[in-house]
């Protein structure tokens, strides 16, 4: 398998849509009248979960009606966020269960009007230049080797003067990190790199960086709160759903890297010149 073929297997569960059903209807759920706020808790796989979408958010100069990419989407939760607020999202992903799982459960919440997806690669995106008038990534790039290409994509096609954010985790210093993480398995599906390879990317892209933050101390607080869920009988709903059998070591070691200072989430938001 190449990188792209085991990236999409790494995320790919099977069954992952019927455990989710079958939880939430364990949990006293009616499918019939589901609505977004039910699925919180397994639908935004990344640190921080919908806070740090709503923190993302806030940067985005969002407004009703602007179309949204969203690179990445996993099984769409940030895309239902954004379609909520007026939104029309097109979400991308490797991972073809991924984009079913997305696609099902936005039909189930009724924003299907708003959120579409489909199954693409961020290094070669069906879309014509100039269509979007903003775009986002979420927990995404650590999975990109090449970082240079999949943001020359974006700006190809975003509107100039549109905004791209990202929420990814990178190298804070030089040092190494135990596997599985939520991301990889292993080293070879893993492409952490150093906010300056971040900037020179972007730039070279021809993206402005506006805004950046760091988001150490918020990471540590939320996995404190992941890893008491994860070892919880009590949470009927969670990113483990996502992340199989591995999940609390998963979260162990994602974060005993950010403890040690050698991993830290990290905001940017950059606009198309």
């Amino acid at each position: 398998m190449n990188v792209d073929e085991q990236v999409a297997a790494h995320y790919t569960r099977g069954t992952l849509e019927q455990k989710i059903l079958a939880t939430l209807r364990s949990a006293g759920k009616n499918l019939a009248q589901l609505r977004p706020e039910d699925l919180a808790g397994v639908d935004e796989f990344h640190l921080g979960g919908r806070e740090a979408t709503q923190d993302l958010a806030a940067f985005m100069e969002l407004r009703a009606g602007m179309h949204l990419l969203d690179v990445g989407c996993g099984i769409g939760g940030p895309a239902r966020y954004f379609a909520e607020r007026g939104c029309q999202v097109t979400g991308i992903d490797l991972t073809d269960e991924f984009v079913r799982v997305a696609e099902s459960l936005t039909r189930m919440v009724k924003l299907d009007g708003n959120a579409g997806f489909r199954q693409a690669s961020a290094l070669d995106m069906p879309f014509d230049s100039g269509s979007f008038d903003g775009a986002y990534e979420i927990h995404v790039g650590m999975n990109i080797a090449d970082k240079a290409e999949v943001f020359r994509e974006v700006a190809r096609v975003l509107k100039p003067g549109a905004r791209f954010a990202i929420f990814d985790i990178m190298l804070r210093e030089d040092g190494s990190f135990d596997f599985p993480v939520p991301w990889a398995r292993n080293p070879e599906t893993s492409f952490v790199v150093g906010i300056d390879a971040y900037h020179q990317a972007l730039q070279a892209a021809g993206l402005r960086i506006d805004h950046q933050r760091e988001r150490r101390k918020f990471a540590m607080e939320f996995m404190q709160r992941m890893l008491s869920q994860a070892r919880s009988a009590t949470t009927p709903l969670g990113v483990e759903l996502l992340m199989g059998e591995q999940a609390s070591l998963m979260l162990k070691n994602v974060n005993s890297a950010i403890a040690a200072g050698v991993l830290e989430p990290v905001e940017m938001v950059a606009i198309k010149r």
